[in-house]
C-alpha cells in the first residue's frame, strides 16, 4: 500500500490513524516505510517551433541543438534544407521544454544571439500554448465555400487562428448561414460596396490594421500595390486553378475548354502581378471526358477549400519560408 502525503501534518496524521489500525508494531509503535509516502510534481512538457533562414555555414544544426538542449530542452524533430550550389540554409524545429527552466525572455534573448552567431535572414520562434494566435482578416466576395470552410475549421479549434473580421465587397441577408454564424460567434462583418474608382482600400487598412496576416477565401478584388505597401504583411490567396496554368478569371471554364486531364487549386502569396505570387500549396483531382463544366466547377471548389484551410495552417504552423522571391520552401 502506498500514500500520496502533502504536507508535514497531514502525514503526521496518518501515521497516528495507522498505530490505532493494526498497522502498529508492540507497544502502540507505528511505522510507514519511506518509500510509501512520496510527492508527485509532474507537468506536462511545453511544445515550441524554431525556423530558421540563413547562410550556410558548418554547425548550424550543432548549434541549434545545444542552444535547445543547454535550457533542458529536446529536440522533437529538425527539417533542414540547404540547395544546391547555393549559400543558403533553412531549418524548422520542433521541440519541448520547461517554461520554469527556460522562462520566454531568456529563451527570446538565446535565439537572438544564434541569429547574430551566424547572420540569420529570418529567425522565428513560436510557442503555440504561450503565444497569443494570429489575428486575421477573411475577405469574401459572393462564393461562400472557403469562407464558410474557414469558419467551422476555426469553430472546430483545427485552425490556430483568430478572425478578427470578415471584410466583402456584397451584401449577405441576415438570415444566411454566414450571417448567423458571424454574429453567434461575434465576429464583425463589414461590406464595402467597390468600383473600379475606388476600391475602399484606405477603409480596409483601417478594418485590418491589427492582424497579423489576410486571408482571401475567393475575394474576386485586386488589390493595389499601394495597398500591398501600406499594409506591409502577408497575404494568402486562393486561386480555383492550378497555377501558372488559368491565370485571371474563370480558370475553371479555361480548364474545361483546354480539355485538361487535372484540374487544381493553388494557395499563394498575393503580389501586385495578378496570380503570380509565391506558391504555399496545390492540391489536384483528375477529371475526364465525361465531366462537365457544373461537375468541373464542383470538383475544383472542393480542392479549394482543402487548398486553402492547408496553406493557412502550414504558415501558422511555420513551416513556410520564401525561396530566392518566387518560390517557397514548405516544412
Amino acid at each position: 500500500m502506498s500514500f500520496i502525503i502533502r504536507g508535514r501534518r497531514r502525514a503526521f496524521e496518518l501515521l497516528k490513524s495507522n498505530s490505532c489500525s493494526g498497522f502498529g508494531r508492540g507497544g502502540g509503535e507505528s511505522f510507514i516505510s519511506r518509500s510509501s509516502i512520496t510527492t508527485t510534481t509532474t507537468r506536462s512538457p511545453t511544445h515550441g517551433i524554431h525556423v530558421f533562414h540563413c547562410p550556410d555555414d558548418v554547425g548550424i544544426v550543432a548549434k541549434l541543438s545545444e542552444c535547445i538542449a543547454s535550457r533542458g530542452g529536446n529536440i522533437q524533430s529538425v527539417d533542414v534544407y540547404v540547395p544546391q550550389k547555393k549559400h543558403v540554409f533553412y531549418a524548422r524545429s520542433e521541440f519541448v521544454f520547461d517554461p520554469l527552466r527556460w522562462p520566454r525572455p531568456e529563451m527570446d534573448e538565446d535565439f537572438r544571439k544564434l541569429s547574430e552567431l551566424f547572420g540569420a535572414v529570418k529567425s522565428v520562434l513560436r510557442v503555440p500554448d504561450l503565444d497569443p494566435k494570429y489575428k486575421i482578416a477573411v475577405f469574401a466576395s459572393k462564393q461562400d465555400h472557403c469562407l464558410v470552410d474557414l469558419l467551422h475549421a476555426w469553430q472546430d479549434g483545427r485552425l490556430p487562428v483568430e478572425i478578427t473580421c470578415v471584410i466583402s465587397n456584397h451584401e449577405r441577408g441576415p438570415n444566411t448561414h454566414v450571417s448567423r454564424f458571424l454574429q453567434r460567434h461575434g465576429i464583425p462583418y463589414h461590406v464595402l460596396h467597390t468600383t473600379k474608382g475606388n476600391k475602399r482600400e484606405g477603409e480596409i487598412l483601417k478594418l485590418v490594421e491589427n492582424t497579423d496576416f489576410l486571408v482571401l477565401a475567393r475575394y474576386m478584388q485586386i488589390l493595389s500595390g499601394k495597398f500591398l505597401e501600406s499594409y506591409g504583411k502577408d497575404i494568402i490567396n486562393i486561386h480555383h486553378g492550378l497555377l501558372p496554368s488559368f491565370k485571371g478569371g474563370n480558370p475553371s471554364k479555361q480548364a474545361f475548354d483546354a480539355g485538361v486531364k487535372l484540374i487544381g487549386a493553388t494557395s499563394h502569396f498575393v503580389t501586385e502581378e495578378l496570380d503570380s505570387g509565391a506558391i504555399i500549396e496545390q492540391m489536384v483531382e483528375r477529371v475526364s471526358h465525361r465531366d462537365n463544366l457544373l461537375s468541373f466547377v464542383q470538383k475544383s471548389e472542393n480542392l479549394e477549400k482543402q487548398c486553402l484551410s492547408k496553406a493557412i495552417k502550414s504558415y501558422c504552423e511555420l513551416r513556410v519560408l520564401p525561396y530566392e522571391g518566387t518560390k517557397t520552401v514548405v516544412f
